[in-house]
């Protein structure tokens, strides 16, 4: 695949998924390749940047997801 193409495809994704796409990229870089000293800070991520960025992504597209419970589900009744 060329650079033109890939840039073409992650251009007609919508900006949530063009941050996913480089997140991913950052992860393989990390893994696999020489980040520049510039970019090497950027992934040196701390705890808390973690966890912010994996609630974001166990959280994303919840709001889409069909309601499975109504709030009288969710109230206890006392009798």
């Amino acid at each position: 695949m060329h650079l033109e193409e890939l840039i073409t495809k992650v251009s007609r994704l919508p900006e949530s998924r063009q941050q996913e796409v480089m997140d991913f990229v950052a992860f393989l870089e990390q893994r696999y390749g020489q980040a520049e000293p510039a970019e090497a800070e950027q992934l040196d991520w701390s705890k808390r940047q973690f966890r912010t960025l994996s609630v974001e992504q166990a959280m994303r597209d919840a709001e889409e997801e069909p309601d499975l419970y109504s709030e009288d589900d969710l109230r206890e009744r006392w009798q």
